[in-house]
């Protein structure tokens, strides 16, 4: 980093950035924090009232010019964010705290945890915000870490692509980015005319991630606006061209990040993934009713490390039991889409960034993704119909 490209050098520039209505800069205003700088890359955010964040787009790109202007800086990405008064009915958490949001175009804030938004009850399909070109998105999710999330939706997605279809990786998880690793991509995405991101691509995917713009070892100690604006961002400010599906890594757990992703992108389904302990079967049954709550289909349960396949002897051990999660999908009435079992090989091809479905096609791992996969996509097909096929009440006077 030069002494030119510093917190306090991009603070200086944005002095010269101004609000309209408080007459006054940003920075004396006390409007910026959260400023990030990494390889010459530079975040940060601009809070502001709610009710002007809209009309408060072009300070946003006004502080994004003058610090795009600094020798140094390779990109910016800034972020308005904005906290909503104690009780304010639009997007109150229903105990009269403050619920944070964050934005960037108009669209309608996020609740507050275990708050369903005004007009969830739409199915997901019909949501705004859709990405041109991209025909379905889906989520693959975990109501905790640990369970193999990240491996199970990089071989679902190559599994879709076994299908013939064209498929694009968005990894989600902001705190811990996988898929640079797992599919043994290096480098950055190339910014395109108009500020648009090049997805990196690897085994005839298209990924984007967190990962591609910052180190592996590089913490992101960032709040949840910040959060919600990047995602946003590597969702909408990426060429995705012509997709069949983007699957979506999802971050673990069932937070406020978590559920604003659910309400706010137009999800055509999600894939629980889980071990068969209890433990994990408790914490996926939360992600599922997560995803009930704001109204996203859930495709099915995957039960992963669903028993131990020794590589010597081939004896099964079922270290962490074996069918709870069938059991769980049946008790939900869910579809269960399939075990994967535990083994090295799993591990070893994930650690060299070699997905099993794309190096080991054969493997009996392999078709057990594309069983999966199969599956998921005939569910989604079959709600799909279903939904075309519901009456419309039509009230008339």
């Amino acid at each position: 980093m030069t002494e030119t490209l510093s917190k306090d050098s991009i603070l200086a520039a944005l002095k010269s950035v101004r609000d309209p209505q408080l007459e006054n800069d940003i920075v004396s205003l006390g409007l910026v924090s959260e400023v990030v700088i990494h390889k010459g890359k530079v975040y940060f955010a601009i809070s502001v009232d709610p009710a002007r964040a809209n009309e408060l787009e072009a300070v946003r790109l006004a502080a994004e010019g003058v610090v795009r202007d600094i020798p140094g800086v390779e990109g910016v990405t800034v972020t308005l964010t904005a906290a909503r008064a104690p009780g304010s009915a639009k997007n109150g958490n229903g105990n009269g705290g403050t619920v944070e949001t964050s934005t960037r175009s108009p669209a309608q804030p996020p609740a507050g945890p275990g708050v369903t938004a005004p007009g969830a009850a739409r199915d997901a399909r019909r949501r705004p915000g859709g990405l041109p070109g991209v025909k379905h998105i889906i989520a693959v999710a975990s109501g905790k870490g640990g369970v193999g999330k990240s491996t199970t939706a990089v071989n679902f997605a190559l599994a879709l692509k076994d299908k013939g279809l064209n498929v694009g990786v968005l990894d989600a998880d902001i705190y811990g980015p996988s898929m640079p690793r797992l599919l043994g991509i290096h480098g950055q995405p190339q910014q395109l005319a108009g500020n648009k991101l090049d997805p990196m691509r690897a085994y005839g995917l298209k990924v984007m991630s967190m990962g591609f713009l910052v180190d592996e070892d590089t913490p992101m100690i960032w709040r949840g606006p910040m959060v919600m604006s990047a995602l946003s961002q590597m969702l909408k400010d990426v060429a995705w061209g012509e997709l069949d599906v983007l699957v979506v890594d999802m971050p673990p757990g069932t937070g406020d990040a978590q559920l604003t992703m659910a309400q706010q992108v137009p999800l055509a389904g999600a894939v629980i993934v889980s071990t068969p302990q209890d433990l994990a079967l408790i914490d996926a049954r939360k992600g599922l009713n997560m995803f009930t709550k704001v109204n996203v289909p859930v495709l099915g349960i995957v039960e992963n490390m669903s028993t131990f396949l020794c590589p010597h002897c081939g004896e099964r051990s079922d270290i962490f039991g074996h069918g709870g999660a069938r059991e769980e999908a049946k008790q939900l009435g869910v579809p269960f889409l399939g075990e994967v079992p535990l083994t090295i090989s799993v591990r070893e091809t994930s650690d060299e960034g070699k997905p099993i479905v794309a190096t080991d096609p054969d493997s009996e791992i392999a078709k057990a993704y594309r069983e999966i996969a199969e599956q998921a996509w005939d569910e989604l097909e079959r709600q799909k119909a279903a939904h075309r096929q519901a009456p419309e009440i039509v009230m008339e006077n």
